[in-house]
């Protein structure tokens, strides 16, 4: 068994350990020393990083009762050596999963709801609910577990023995007789966990519900912490800034003048589409009766106005009726119709002749072609029924 060095405290940055074993693994060595302060991946939290002996530890698992530190260089066994833990990243994983905890803990007490499922990433942090709430339900919890921040209460760690335990009311997500690990955050949770939690609450800075989702029956919430709840909000600052810079707005008006701006585009919009319709028009009427095809090029149409094209054209020729929107470059789309010929039987014919693809009804097809502008009007002029 290793002797777990973080369940002594957290804030265990160096330490000296003896090396029980490293085998090679591929490009890595598996090592095991007789103490740790590694903390390895469990419960939904990521490993503790850092050095060994100079070596580079790149993770850290736990099986047993036994902890195996993965690393970039062999280390020899026997020897004393100094581990490192990176203090940003375990400092990090601390300020949030004390957050966490405070935000399940008032979950399960304002509403009943239990955490089932959570993970700590290396950016954001999810908690999984076995409820769902509403928008205002999670701004009263938010403000309550900053209100826990702003007590600065004591996080305690301690390993009741049977007796207390079968007396105290805590949440867990799976059924523990022995060696029972209890983090208590006096006046707002207590939990069976394993990981390393600052000592006070007022050291988790921040907490911050970034996001919220159905999921599975209850919600998915993403959470921020400490300092990654301090770059959340310089990153949504600036962004904000810059919005409202651009529409010329006071940051508290930037909504209104994004709707302001939302409603004239939509207005703009539908103004460009009846201009093109004016104008398809004109060019549609423009267009001469023929016995053989038709063939029409009109720059930047979408769909719908390549298909009212070829329905305002196709009585005006006795063969196929085109119309096609795109570049050499980059090809064309395509909408073919005709009142004569059933297109429907002859679709691969004709897209496979302009090296495209397509299809639809003995009325009409459509697609998208590869050929030429000059290769296209070249079709159409020698194309028979």
């Amino acid at each position: 068994m290793t002797n777990l060095l973080y369940n002594r405290s957290a804030y265990i940055r160096t330490f000296t350990a003896q090396v029980l074993s490293c085998e090679a693994v591929g490009e890595h060595y598996i090592i095991t020393l007789d103490r740790t302060a590694f903390f390895p991946e469990q419960g939904g939290q990521g490993c503790d990083r850092g050095t060994l002996g100079g070596a580079r530890v790149t993770d850290v698992q736990i099986k047993d009762g036994i902890v195996y530190h993965t690393t970039d260089a062999p280390l020899t066994v026997g020897a004393m050596v100094e581990g490192e833990i990176d203090w940003a990243r375990r400092y990090d994983n601390m300020q949030n999963h004390t957050g966490e905890h405070i935000v399940s803990g008032i979950l399960h007490t304002m509403f009943g709801y239990d955490n089932v499922g959570f993970h700590l990433g290396d950016t954001v942090m999810t908690l999984d609910t076995s409820g769902e709430l509403t928008a205002e339900q999670l701004s009263c919890v938010e403000v309550r577990a900053n209100r826990a921040v702003w007590e600065n209460v004591p996080v305690e760690v301690t390993y009741p023995d049977a007796a207390v335990l079968e007396t105290l009311e805590y949440r867990a997500k799976l059924e523990l007789t022995e060696d029972v690990r209890i983090v208590t955050i006096p006046g707002w949770d207590v939990c069976a966990c394993c990981a390393p939690h600052v000592v006070r609450t007022g050291e988790v800075g921040m907490i911050r519900i970034i996001d919220a989702i159905r999921w599975k029956g209850g919600m998915r919430l993403t959470l921020v912490c400490g300092e990654r709840a301090l770059l959340d909000y310089r990153m949504r600052q600036t962004a904000l800034s810059q919005i409202s810079t651009a529409l010329s707005a006071k940051a508290e008006e930037t909504y209104d003048a994004f709707c302001r701006v939302q409603n004239t585009v939509s207005e703009q919009k539908q103004e460009i589409v009846r201009l093109k319709r004016e104008l398809l028009a004109h060019q549609l009427a423009s267009v001469k009766e023929t016995a053989g095809n038709l063939c029409l090029f009109l720059p930047d149409a979408d769909n719908d106005t390549l298909r009212a094209a070829v329905n305002g054209c196709v009585g005006k020729c006795g063969g196929l009726c085109g119309a096609f929107s795109g570049c050499d470059a980059d090809g064309y789309r395509f909408v073919i119709g005709s009142e004569h010929i059933p297109l429907r039987a002859r679709a691969k014919e004709i897209t496979s002749a302009l090296n495209g693809r397509g299809g639809g009804s003995d009325q009409m097809i459509s697609g998208a072609v590869k050929a030429s502008e000059t290769e296209i009007r070249a079709y159409f002029t020698a194309f028979t029924i």
